[in-house]
């Protein structure tokens, strides 16, 4: 574990335990908190709802939940024409019991999507018709089902190049076998399927500044094309210190002038130590990739706070554009951080720990939403 001198863990320590204090003691859930200025959010697997304590945590705290896994292709439909919605359903009735709004995720996607979909067993693309055929009975049949009961769909996931050069796509699946509209086309069997629920582009990386135009000119090609978009969503995979909030702030205000909701649909804010250079989401750690396997230093736990204050402020700066803020996971157990980029880590990127004890975080994330400040 890293150490620190003696002042500064007394200081940091002194400031954990005000803060957690204070979140342990307000009245207010992130859900009463947030009230009207958005939804708050979590990422929800059907396996939690087993769990009471998880379950009630959920349902007290959140206004919104994301199915993490559960409503992606490979759940959804293993083989073609053969759909599983147990899972789903299960999320589905739980949110409506508790006034939960619900987001799928995702219809379209490079991962967790079956070969069949867009591939010959060969790995070859498949023929542009079959494929789109593929898309649309997908799309059809799983919008289909849960028509009614989600309040929103990210449609198409992650499919903007990395790269700041080069072409605009990613590579994937879905493009060699369909073609660059295949994104255009996905959209349109979404509204097509379900025409009252609101329809999402989600991406990682799209708050800097070259990835942010593409996705501006993106959804700017889609609507001219007559295709509903009602928003991004910004997936919020960060450092303590990367991206800085200025680029964040930068990048709502980008998209608010051309015309664009926000939602930040992933968050959460890993601690340990990754290296400077590439996209957060994508850079490696240092050498040593567990450093606090047997407890997060008080005064990482401080400056995580602040770093979660300091977004939330960001957020809340722009009401009439940001329509919802999700945590990517309720506590820091169940984070998939705890696996990636390596697997077996000890990390600690939400706001409750492995025992659903609040940490400086919530206290930090409650205050701003109620005073914002």
């Amino acid at each position: 574990m890293r150490m620190a001198p003696t002042g500064r863990i007394l200081g940091s320590a002194l400031l954990l335990l005000t803060l957690a204090r204070a979140s342990a003691a307000g009245a207010a859930s992130l859900r009463e908190a947030a009230g009207d200025k958005l939804l708050i959010g979590t990422a929800v697997s059907s396996r939690q709802l087993d769990n009471a304590a998880e379950a009630k945590l959920i349902a007290v705290q959140f206004s919104s939940a994301t199915a993490e896994n559960e409503l992606k292709p490979d759940q959804t439909e293993p083989r073609p024409g053969q759909f599983r919605f147990e899972a789903g359903d299960r999320i589905a009735e739980f949110a409506q019991q508790h006034q939960i709004a619900i987001i799928g995720h995702t219809l379209c996607w490079h991962q967790q999507t079956p070969r069949w979909m867009f591939q010959n067993d060969d790995g070859t693309p498949l023929p542009r018709e079959q494929a789109l055929a593929n898309l649309r009975t997908h799309i059809t049949g799983v919008m289909g089902h849960f028509r009614g009961k989600v309040h929103g769909w990210d449609v198409v996931n992650e499919a903007l190049s990395m790269a700041d050069n080069g072409p605009e796509l990613r590579d994937t699946p879905a493009l060699r076998a369909i073609g660059d509209d295949y994104i255009e086309q996905a959209f349109r069997f979404a509204h097509e399927a379900d025409p009252d629920v609101e329809l999402y582009y989600n991406d990682f990386g799209i708050e800097q500044p070259a990835k942010r135009d593409r996705a501006i000119r993106l959804v700017r090609r889609l609507r001219a094309a007559g295709v509903r978009v009602d928003a991004v969503g910004i997936q919020g995979h960060w450092s303590l210190k990367y991206p800085p909030a200025s680029t964040i702030d930068e990048a709502i205000r980008a998209y608010r002038d051309a015309g664009i909701k926000v939602m930040i649909t992933e968050l959460d804010i890993d601690v340990l130590p990754r290296r400077k250079r590439g996209p957060a989401i994508q850079g490696a750690v240092e050498a040593q990739a567990d450093p606090y396997h047997d407890g997060c230093p008080p005064d990482v736990l401080a400056e995580q706070a602040t770093r979660y204050a300091d977004l939330f402020r960001v957020f809340l700066k722009y009401p009439d554009t940001i329509t919802r803020v999700t945590l990517w996971g309720i506590h820091d157990g169940r984070s998939w951080l705890n696996y990636y980029p390596v697997r077996g880590r000890t990390n600690y990127p939400l706001l409750w720990d492995r025992q659903l004890t609040p940490k400086p975080a919530l206290g930090a994330v409650l205050d701003v939403l109620e005073h914002g400040k």
